[in-house]
Order: C-alpha cells, then sequence, then structure tokens
C-alpha cells in the first residue's frame, strides 16, 4: 500500500503533480495532516508520522520514504515512468545528478538568499545565485528541458522552486522559457484545481 501524506501548497504538492504526470494519483491514498506553516501558525499533527512531522512523506508497506528528490526516485522507478530514468540507461546518471543537485544546492542557496544570509563558507560549499543561473543556463541553451527534448522528473523537482518563488526566475531566456515550458503543462492546471478541493488542513489535537 502506498501512502502520501501531504499538505496543500507545501513541497509535496510537487509530489501530487508528478503522480498526475504518471497517471497514478489513484494508486496512492493521499492524507491531509496539519502542518507548522511558515510564521509559526499551526501545530504537527500526531497522524503524521514523518519523524519531523513535515511533508512530504510517502511510506510504502510501512517503510517511510522523506525526502522529495529521495520520493521522486522512488516513485519514478516504482511505476517504471518515462518521467524518470531506468536502471541501464546511460542517462541515469544525469537524472540522478539533478535530483541531488536539487537538495545539495538548488534549496540551500534559495533559502540563503531568500534569508538574506550569506557567509564565505556558503559561497564555498554551495556557490550562489550566479552559479547556479550559470549551471541551469549551460543545460538548458541547446535542449528545452534538463534530460533532452522530455519533460521529465528533474524538470518537475527543480522549476518547483523557482514555481514557489517566482520572484527569483532570473532574466535569463533560457531559464525563463523552461519556467514556462514546465508550467504550460496540464498538470499544472490539475493540481491547481486539486487543492483548491482539498478539505482545510485539520488542526492538530
Amino acid at each position: 500500500m502506498l501512502t502520501l501524506y501531504h499538505g496543500p501548497r507545501t513541497r509535496s504538492s510537487r509530489i501530487v503533480r508528478l503522480l498526475m504526470e504518471m497517471d497514478v494519483l489513484d494508486r496512492v491514498d493521499v492524507r491531509i495532516v496539519g502542518l507548522v506553516r511558515r510564521g509559526g501558525e499551526g501545530a504537527p499533527d500526531p497522524a503524521n508520522p514523518h519523524p519531523e512531522g513535515k511533508v512530504p512523506l510517502l511510506v510504502h508497506d510501512g517503510v517511510l520514504i522523506r525526502e522529495s528528490n529521495a520520493i521522486i526516485l522512488y516513485l519514478t522507478d516504482l511505476f517504471d515512468s518515462p518521467l524518470g530514468v531506468s536502471v541501464g540507461d546511460p542517462r541515469r546518471g544525469s537524472y540522478l545528478s539533478w535530483l541531488a543537485y536539487y537538495g545539495n544546492v538548488v534549496e540551500p542557496v534559495l533559502f540563503c538568499n531568500f534569508a538574506g544570509i550569506d557567509h564565505p563558507a556558503l559561497q564555498a560549499t554551495f556557490r550562489g545565485l550566479e552559479e547556479m543561473y550559470q549551471r541551469l543556463t549551460d543545460a538548458l541553451t541547446n535542449q528545452p528541458y534538463l534530460m533532452g527534448d522530455h519533460f521529465s522528473a528533474a524538470d518537475l523537482l527543480l522549476v518547483s522552486a523557482f514555481t514557489f518563488a517566482p520572484q527569483l526566475v532570473p532574466d535569463i531566456p533560457a531559464i525563463r522559457d523552461w519556467v514556462d515550458r514546465c508550467q504550460d503543462r496540464p498538470s499544472t492546471a490539475r493540481l491547481e484545481a486539486y487543492e483548491s478541493d482539498l478539505p482545510d488542513v485539520p488542526t492538530a489535537a
């Protein structure tokens, strides 16, 4: 049994979008849980088994899978989806690298920028916005998506950072057009309609 613990309009929304893209949303039990939201509103929900009370959390036959890039890899492998890259495919290494790059570089860089945090150690470890933008520009200058001609789960993951914080989309045609291409997909409107219809997030007791 597959269960996704979800909070509308959070990082777990991209997992719902992935399930829609793979046409397997009906094969996953999506459970809405209460969360501590930005600003301190809300409270941890005892119904959420995530050890830190966060989302997304995927549970498969009792095994907990957390962190978006791990969940995306797990799901695209589990359903053998063309949005992923199978073991043995020469593109697999690039696919894994993009998934890891999101958690290891993109989120830290964007978070530090958003929070106004700067330090030489951060620049030495993660680099900064300009280096991240350049990496994306290099990948997208001669192809429409990160993995080539086809939209993949890597695009879905990385573009989510810019849809969450659109003010950080740079005025760089390769990146701006890529964001637009990703957002022009039907799953964008489907996700918005789906989350609009969800009940209010329950308040933890």
